[in-house]
């Protein structure tokens, strides 16, 4: 969390708690919630498991996870079709990486020891 002193020096300079909140919190919290919204992005977008219940059963319009899984079977002897389906696949959650990527960073250096 955030130190108690630098909540403390805010209400000392007058600020109240929608101030501290707008002003403080949600700032050095932004790059924790960017962190945390990549890995939950890629961890639904990766979850085959949940596609395979939440999808309909007869197979006319199954989610891209589960296209690739089927394919598996179908393009056993073309598996640069595969290959190539499976970057096609990667492209959004690079895309999303790169889009938020100084958020993921600076969220893995908050805790780091700074000066010396």
């Amino acid at each position: 969390g955030l130190p108690r002193e630098l909540l403390e020096s805010a209400r000392i300079d007058g600020a109240n708690h929608i101030q501290i909140f707008t002003k403080l919190i949600v700032p050095l919290s932004v790059p924790a919630l960017a962190s945390f919204s990549i890995f939950q992005f890629l961890w639904v977008w990766n979850d085959l498991i949940v596609a395979l219940y939440i999808g309909p059963n007869d197979g006319t319009d199954l989610v891209f996870p589960i296209r690739l899984e089927k394919q598996l079977g179908t393009f056993k002897d073309q598996l640069h079709l595969l290959n190539a389906s499976a970057v096609i696949s990667m492209i959004v959650p690079v895309i999303v990486f790169l889009a938020m990527q100084r958020y993921f960073i600076r969220g893995l250096l908050a805790g780091s020891v700074k000066g010396g």
